[in-house]
């Protein structure tokens, strides 16, 4: 059975690109989107990404009913104050979902806001993305052969588990279910790392006097640091902060390897090089 209606809360990549796929695959009767720009949801309709949209999340939850999606796709930080405008549609039986890259957070901001996990709330984080973002760069076949992971709790509703995976099998993406703490170590060092590094690799060359030079010179390698060294400020800047934990243990462990590396160059260790 054809789901009635997804409402996207957020068009930037992810959840423009989720809403797009929604209706180019003709997944749900009605896909509807919120942003806090009117322009961005004049051109998501003009496009195609959306049937209808608004500014005011408040104007759409109102007509949401049991069994409806709602997917919040804004950044991390502002997860909590999104929960806190969809208290009623909770309590009608709408199934929410989210794709922020911290799993953590989520789940405390929605307790705080609930005053535990909703049952049909089901955190979920898509592996997707790119250094673009906003309704512009969204893409109808993001997904596909992704993995994306959901952490329910054992308490969540199992309708509401399968909604959502449903949701995202439509779009052609691969599933996979994890704990909130394993979620958050294992993205802490495979993802978040990742851009921190590339982060403040750019921003020390940027800062030498000869930056001109060093950029002109830049070859392949170098690029793909800054191609993600790219990526919205405000996205990183939030999961930086929501899974600081898992992070700054990530960062104690690589800088433990890089003392490492570092002594062996100073000392000619071409044996720790080599296996390096």
């Amino acid at each position: 059975m054809k789901a009635r209606r997804v409402l996207v809360v957020g068009l930037g990549l992810i959840g423009g690109s989720l809403a797009f796929a929604l209706k180019k695959r003709n997944v749900c009767l009605q896909v509807l989107g919120i942003s806090r720009n009117a322009a961005t949801i004049d051109k998501a309709v003009v496009r195609g990404v959306i049937d209808r949209g608004a500014t005011d999340i408040d104007a759409m939850t109102a007509q949401l009913q049991e069994g409806d999606i709602v997917v919040i796709a804004t950044p991390t930080l502002s997860v909590k104050s999104i929960c806190e405008k969809l208290h009623a549609a909770v309590a009608k039986g709408v199934i929410v979902t989210d794709v922020a890259s911290v799993k953590g957070s989520v789940v405390s901001d929605a307790e705080s806001v609930f005053g535990r996990l909703p049952e049909n709330f089901i955190p979920g984080h898509p592996i997707a993305g790119s250094e673009k973002s906003g309704i512009d760069a969204v893409n109808e076949n993001l997904f596909v052969r992704h993995q994306v992971i959901l952490t329910p709790s054992e308490k969540s509703n199992a309708a509401a588990v399968e909604a959502v995976s449903s949701l995202w099998r439509a779009v052609d993406a691969e599933l996979s279910l994890m704990s909130v703490e394993e979620h958050d170590k294992v993205l802490a060092l495979t993802s978040h790392l990742p851009h921190m590094l590339a982060y403040t690799l750019v921003d020390t060359l940027a800062q030498r006097s000869q930056n001109r030079e060093i950029f002109r010179y830049a070859a392949g390698g170098f690029r793909d640091f800054t191609r993600i060294a790219g990526s919205d400020p405000v996205m990183w800047h939030d999961i930086a902060l929501a899974n600081r934990a898992a992070l700054l243990s990530g960062l104690e462990d690589f800088e433990q390897h890089l003392t490492s590396l570092r002594c062996a160059i100073e000392n000619s260790d071409g044996n720790y090089l080599h296996d390096l």
